[in-house]
């Protein structure tokens, strides 16, 4: 008896052998996704640079982070902008490429924002992070600087570049 169980507890506790994968993923479907949202990305900043041509009024510049903006109202007295943990008051508005109103700046209101702590979509996010107290300046963020590929779940669709105009009222350093 003792025999036995001496034979099933040590043939219990061998070693884990590797298990092989019942498939092996290509990365076919991951290369295809990289192809397909390169060329969606080419094709909005080329949209949105043919935008920027036709429009001979306002100058724009290029942010770092992939967007384009230009002023409406520049605040040149002040250096301070928005850092980490500061919370900031602004209004905004969204529109498509084309113009048309997504949201408009009556419906999403004063909004109030802790910078790099609270969600906010990409562009906008780092659009703050250039404004000074007083200015207003518009943003044309490509669909990977907005919503992507989900859209925000109601007005906004997959791949949707937005125009917004934004007016950062104010800047509440953060206390530390």
């Amino acid at each position: 008896m003792y025999f036995i169980f001496s034979v099933i507890l040590f043939s219990g506790c061998k070693s884990p052998e590797a298990r092989h994968p019942v498939s092996k993923a290509s990365g076919s479907f991951t290369n295809k996704s990289l192809k397909i949202n390169k060329a969606i990305v080419k094709k909005e900043e080329s949209y949105i640079r043919d935008l920027i041509k036709k429009d001979t009024t306002n100058s724009y510049h290029t942010s770092s982070d992939g967007f384009w903006y230009y002023y409406h109202t520049k605040n040149k007295k002040d250096s301070l902008t928005p850092q980490f943990g500061d919370e900031v008051e602004f209004h905004y508005n969204l529109f498509t490429l084309q113009g048309d109103t997504i949201y408009s700046r009556e419906e999403l209101g004063e909004r109030a924002y802790v910078i790099d702590k609270e969600e906010i979509f990409t562009g906008l996010r780092q659009g703050l992070k250039l404004m000074k107290e007083g200015e207003t300046i518009t943003f044309l963020f490509p669909s990977h600087q907005a919503y992507g590929y989900y859209g925000d779940n109601d007005r906004i669709g997959t791949h949707v570049a937005l125009k917004s105009t934004v007016t950062l009222n104010k800047i509440k350093p953060e206390i530390k």
